[in-house]
């Protein structure tokens, strides 16, 4: 399996995600550069965590417009693996790719911690290898992570079991206190209604070593691994 990771200016997950995809995890993995027009024949696009174009306008709002964007879109309207991590979430949401908005967290604070999250969805190409209701500890760093959708949207998502994962207590418990960043409905990481598309706030990248703190994010990597050996 070959996965590709696409650079933006004001990208600083890039080369995190690239190290666990090529070092850790032992896969062929390439750069993807945001004015290219060519995708290298890769199997997954990941669309990493960072500030591309340092957040002006909205976070991802001036990436949407990137030339790669074109076959990032065209690839998953053919079924082709995306997988979009904080800022690659924001983005593919503003390339209509996933439904909804980032707002601000909640409490107007930038956010760099370790989340417990509860798994509602283990159909997917990105969590084959976990269990509903499984709880994973991985971190995020966000400031605009507050997931919002019109609630006819937010009412297809969870009807059609797209949310993928929520902001939980250790216990699997949703809650006020649990949901950091005041998300609605405690979204943490949502797919397209095909499931080829996974946006996520949470940074599996950083919490795929043991010598990091926890090494379940390398379920989202290794249930891709999975379904393409």
């Amino acid at each position: 399996m070959k996965f590709g990771v696409v650079v933006f200016p004001g990208s600083n997950c890039d080369t995190d995600a690239y190290h666990v995809l090529r070092d850790v995890l032992r896969r062929e993995t390439v750069f993807l550069w945001h004015k290219d027009h060519d995708l290298q024949d890769v199997d997954c696009v990941v669309l990493p965590g960072g500030f591309s174009y340092g957040d002006h306008l909205r976070s991802g709002a001036i990436a949407r417009f990137s030339p790669l964007m074109k076959e990032v879109a065209e690839f998953a309207g053919r079924g082709g693996l995306v997988l979009g991590i904080c800022n690659g979430f924001q983005i593919l949401l503003e390339l209509g790719l996933l439904p909804g908005a980032m707002l601000r967290n909640k409490n107007l604070k930038f956010l760099c911690r370790f989340v417990t999250l509860r798994l509602e969805n283990s159909q997917t190409p990105f969590t084959r290898l976990g269990r509903k209701g499984q709880v994973l500890r991985i971190p995020i760093a966000h400031y605009e992570g507050n997931y919002y959708a019109p609630p006819e949207v937010l009412k297809e998502i969870e009807d059609g079991g797209r949310v993928v994962l929520r902001y939980a207590d250790t216990g699997g418990n949703v809650s006020e206190e649990s949901n950091v960043n005041g998300a609605l409905h405690s979204i943490a990481g949502i797919v397209n209604r095909g499931g080829n598309v996974l946006g996520l706030m949470p940074h599996p990248e950083r919490a795929a070593e043991a010598v990091f703190g926890s090494e379940d994010g390398r379920l989202i990597f290794d249930s891709l691994i999975k379904g393409l050996s």
